[in-house]
């Protein structure tokens, strides 16, 4: 499949937002239940805000997307059968819910705690329709295991927790820096271990449809020698990345490497030495990571139109 940047740009940046509403939900809620000290208003509030921020960048890069952008509201008629439709209701729910939890937190309010309930109730429902959109294509098989879910709540947590733990460190929550950064570290090694599943799973799977099959002549060498256009069209425009196997490798590689250990390793040190500045990096390297391993999980789904232009793909 061909990546568009703007999906990209809106499931890293929703899913950093989501991550980062668990943290700060997580460190209120043991606060308020005395398991730690309370984290402060301010780092509630800033996290919250911070939140709203990543989630509104992301649903406006997703209007990028859309030919009509002006009918984009149509998109969430179809939520009976559709998880696209889900997501497009769900993501300002959890926007509205985010939003009031800060304020919420800012003013004192009693129904604070509440508003909160609802924005993590907003951030699970948001994590199971984005990832449920592209796991739910039975047709595409790398997209099509549990491991798609799995895989974007992991990956969202992770970042969100290490950006907390730069907001905590920043002076906003001192104490609970330590715990989220080890929260940060564990999420991060737990998403690794899900993406080298995925990275094996894919790599064993074989396409269900052949030459033979789809064009019911059963030569042992049947091989398809031209394209049947003269230049391209919407099927290839859409549905092929058009890169190299050494740029994917490449890309594979990058993300493996910036997403997971280097950021570990910063927060590590970051915690170590008491550095913001080496937790602030992290996220920014986990982000640019991830940007990297959302590219690859697009490019790596091979749509089975593909067939009939595997001259050219």
């Amino acid at each position: 499949m061909k990546p568009a940047f703007s999906v990209i740009l809106l499931t890293t940046l929703i899913g950093a937002a989501q991550g980062l509403l668990v943290a700060v939900y997580g460190a209120d809620v043991a606060g308020r239940l005395g398991f730690t000290d309370a984290p402060g208003r301010g780092f509630v509030v800033t996290g919250a805000a911070i939140a709203v921020v990543l989630a509104a960048l992301g649903l406006l890069a997703s209007f990028w997307h859309l030919g009509r952008p002006e009918r984009a509201w149509r998109a969430a008629t179809m939520w009976r059968t559709s998880w696209l439709s889900r997501e497009v209701i769900v993501l300002p729910g959890f926007l509205a819910t985010t939003f009031a939890y800060g304020a919420g937190s800012l003013w004192g309010a009693a129904w604070t705690p509440l508003a909160g309930a609802l924005a993590l109730a907003c951030c699970v429902a948001l994590f199971v329709c984005t990832g449920m959109i592209y796991a739910c294509l039975r047709f595409l098989q790398e997209w099509a295991s549990p491991l798609t879910v799995l895989n974007f709540t992991l990956l969202g947590c992770a970042s969100g927790f290490t950006l907390a733990t730069a907001l905590a460190a920043f002076g906003l929550a001192d104490d609970h820096a330590a715990a989220l950064g080890t929260w940060a570290i564990g999420l991060a090694a737990t998403a690794l271990a899900v993406r080298a599943a995925m990275l094996a799973r894919n790599a064993r799977l074989r396409p269900r449809s052949t030459l033979q099959s789809a064009t019911g002549v059963r030569h042992p060498r049947l091989a398809q020698t031209s394209q049947g256009l003269m230049g391209g069209s919407f099927n290839t425009r859409e549905f092929m990345h058009g890169r190299s196997r050494a740029f994917l490798r490449g890309i594979k590689w990058a993300f493996l490497v910036l997403a997971f250990p280097v950021p570990v390793l910063m927060l590590f040190l970051g915690l170590l030495y008491g550095s913001v500045l080496l937790l602030v990096a992290a996220f920014i390297v986990q982000y640019a990571g991830l940007l990297c391993e959302r590219w690859f999980f697009f490019a790596q789904a091979n749509h089975p139109q593909n067939l009939y232009y595997q001259v050219i793909s």
